[in-house]
């Protein structure tokens, strides 16, 4: 699981990082970087309350999905 930000829908609070500064930094006008870790199991409930935390709901959870390289069949006609 990471945690990702639609920079459009943040307003820089902060809130944030003073949750989970294990992961997210603030840059120099106080908008956070995420740079795309991915989420330790000893920290995620932490941020799930970051994300719950967010006022203007900038930030996700994303698990991504492994694809298969596995060849498939053609589709039925």
């Amino acid at each position: 699981m990471r945690i990702t930000l639609d920079p459009t829908c943040c307003d820089g609070f902060g809130f944030c990082a003073e949750i989970l500064p294990e992961l997210i930094d603030l840059d120099e006008w106080g908008y956070p970087i995420v740079g795309g870790a991915e989420i330790p199991q000893s920290l995620l409930g932490a941020a799930r309350y970051a994300v719950r935390s967010c006022p203007r709901r900038a930030l996700a959870l994303t698990q991504e999905v492994a694809l298969s390289t596995a060849p498939r069949s053609p589709a039925p006609r």
